[in-house]
This record gives structure tokens, sequence and C-alpha cells, in this order.
């Protein structure tokens, strides 16, 4: 006899297959592999002492503060852990009780519902100023050019174009000085189709600049302040275009002087949660949403956006996230930015294996091979 153990990341669908389960069984065993853990904020004291029996009963369990049986408080913070298919039962029984447990069972339904992405693409950064803080993103005209072809042949999916740094304490610029340095990158893209090769992606929040971009054959808005101007909506409904909505506190000028959140999590789900709202009330048919890493956020914040991004994925929009080189590296491993493409890349392999769709990077070539080898792995 042999005893191993296994992964709790194989896909146990396929080694159940594997030893001859039946279709049936394999249903049932996969949902009892899946394993959920569901912080609960603000529950009713009841409801708390409810929801725990219910897990109970069906093999689940629910962590709550001391003194919760006697109500010592009237609402506590509780977690839930569960299987897949035990949470599918308990968000049936969760209907019909009271105290808020009705929105606790829709919930649950909701989560089960998240599906994460199979595949990850990735997004080449190409920077049209000279105040990046990445130096060696930054191109002209020829060069960028060049820069876009040789993301292309590296494997890019999509390329970003950019001609303001968002960077804490960049300078702002007009948006005709903005529209003068893009224009001859999007003038060459044009005329030489490189739209029908790659998506392209214009990063700005200035109206005359995007309207520019779509009528080059970009098809990808990616606005770091999520949509504020109704204008930019109305142009990506016009075009058809992809909304790229991203969080972020403040402005770029100040956004670091001292972020604060109450709960980093629910503050940011609400926000891009009525963001999306607005943005479909106007007609934008696809949405991608970025929780913005770095943009008024400690390294706390970040790291917890970037470990729990599957709670994202219940709002039902593909998850971007943009990490590379970026300052909070260097405050785990002190470094400068063109040293940072280690922590660049175990950030991003991070985020893809919680759940986002897209990674905006600065280094194709070895982005698409460690998605690949990460592929690999998820599939043996």
């Amino acid at each position: 006899m042999q005893i191993e153990l296994l992964s709790n990341s194989v896909d146990i669908g396929k080694y159940l297959k594997n030893i001859n389960v039946d279709s049936g069984g394999v249903a049932i065993l996969s949902l009892k592999a899946l394993h959920y853990i569901v912080y609960i904020r603000d529950l009713h004291v009841g409801a708390a002492n409810i929801l725990k029996q219910d897990a109970l009963s069906v093999g689940a369990d629910l962590g709550v503060p001391r003194g919760t049986v006697v109500a010592k408080n009237p609402y506590v913070n509780c977690i839930l852990i569960a299987t897949a298919r035990q949470l599918q039962t308990l968000s049936k029984k969760e209907l019909a009780q009271p105290f808020g447990l009705k929105e606790v069972a829709y919930k649950l339904q909701e989560i089960l519902k998240v599906k994460k992405p199979s595949h990850a693409e990735v997004m080449g950064v190409i920077n049209a100023n000279d105040d990046s803080f990445f130096s060696a993103s930054r191109f002209k005209e020829n060069s960028a050019i060049e820069a876009i072809e040789r993301m292309i042949e590296e494997g890019a999916d999509i390329i970003d174009v950019g001609g303001v740094s968002s960077a804490p304490n960049s300078v702002h610029v007009d948006k005709a000085e903005e529209l003068r340095r893009v224009k001859p990158i999007l003038d060459l893209i044009q005329a030489k189709r490189l739209y029908d090769r790659v998506k392209f992606s214009i990063d700005s929040y200035e109206p005359l600049v995007i309207e520019n971009a779509l009528m080059s054959g970009f098809k990808i808005v990616n606005d770091i302040t999520g949509l504020a101007n109704s204008e930019i909506a109305k142009l990506c409904a016009s075009y058809d275009a992809t909304a790229v909505i991203m969080h972020m506190q403040k402005t770029p000028q100040i956004m670091q002087e001292k972020p604060e959140y109450e709960h980093i999590l629910s503050d940011i789900y609400s926000f891009l949660s009525s963001r999306v709202q607005e943005a479909e009330a106007f007609g934008v048919k696809d949405i991608i949403l970025d929780v913005g890493i770095g943009f008024g956020k400690t390294l706390e914040h970040n790291l917890m956006l970037i470990k729990h991004q599957e709670h994202f994925l219940t709002l039902g929009k593909p998850l971007l996230v943009g990490a590379s080189r970026k300052s909070m590296i260097d405050k785990i491993s002190p470094s400068l930015p063109k040293e940072r493409l280690g922590g660049t890349l175990a950030l991003h392999l991070e985020s893809v294996k919680n759940g986002a769709s897209i990674i905006r990077v600065h280094d194709v070539q070895e982005h698409v091979q460690a998605l690949r080898v990460q592929q690999a792995l998820m599939n043996i």
C-alpha cells in the first residue's frame, strides 16, 4: 500500500475520474473538496446563533466571538468555514431565517457562482512621457512602435498606451499636452493596422485623448479615475469599447498621504459596484475591474487586495491587476524599480491564482513564460 498527500490546488475532478469514480460521485466529491472561508461583519447576534447551529448541522462551522450565545453584543463579526456542498445547503436554509440571514443566503449563492478564469492575459505597458517611475517603459513614436511589435512577438494580448504618469506625486499634465505626446503613436498604430494583431488600451481619463485613441482602433479605455467623468462612459458606449474601472483614493498627487479605509475589501467592493451600475446605465457593455494596487493604499492594503482578489469576482466582471515594479516591492525587499522583476512576478502569479484575468506588466516575455509554467503546474 502507498499513501500520498496531494496538493489542495489539484483539479480534484480530474483525479477522481482517473480512478474511475462515476460521474455523479465526481460532482458530489468535487463540491466537498472545495472549501470557502467567508468573513461576515456586523451580523445580528440572533442570526449568528442560528447560523452557527445550521452550519454545525451540515458539517460546517461558524467562528463567533465569546459571549455570542448569551447575546453579549447586539452585532458580531464571524467567520464561516464550509465546503461548496455545505454552502449550497446553508444558502437554502438561511432563506427562511430572520435577522438578515436572507441577505446572507443571497451572498452565499453569489459566492458559489464564482468561477476563477482558466487563462490570464498579459497587458504590456507603453508610456509616452518622460516621468514614468520606470524609465525602461518610456517610448516615443518609432521607438514605441518597435516596442509594441516586440511585445506582440513576446506574446502580449493587450498593449496599454498612456501619455501621463500616475505615480505618487506626479505632475499634472493638461489634455492638450497629453494628446501631443500620444498622437504620433496613435497615428502609427492606425497606419500600420497594428490593432489587427493585438488589442490596444488607452491609459487616460481625458475624453479628448480617449476619443482620438478609439478613432485609431483602440478597443479598451483604462481609466484610473473609475469613470468619474460620465463623458468617458458615453464614449465607451458609443464606440462599443471595454471600460477598465479602477479604484483610486484621492488623486495621484496626494493619494499616498495617509490612505485610510474602514474595511479595505468592502470599501473598494462598494466603490466598484456603484461604478459598474453607473457605467451600465450609460450603455457600457464590457467592463473590467481594477482594485488599484498602489493608488492610495498602504503596503498592507495592497497585499490584502492581492491575497483576496477572489472576493471581487462576485461582481461578475474580469479583474485586472497592475503591480509591476511598484514601490510596495521596495517596502518588502529594498530595491530600485529596475531591480523588482522577481517581486513583480511573485505578486502577479499570486493575483492570477486568486482570480485575476489580466496583469498589466512592463516585462511581457517574462510574464508570458511565468504564466505558462504556472498553468502547467495547475493542470498536472
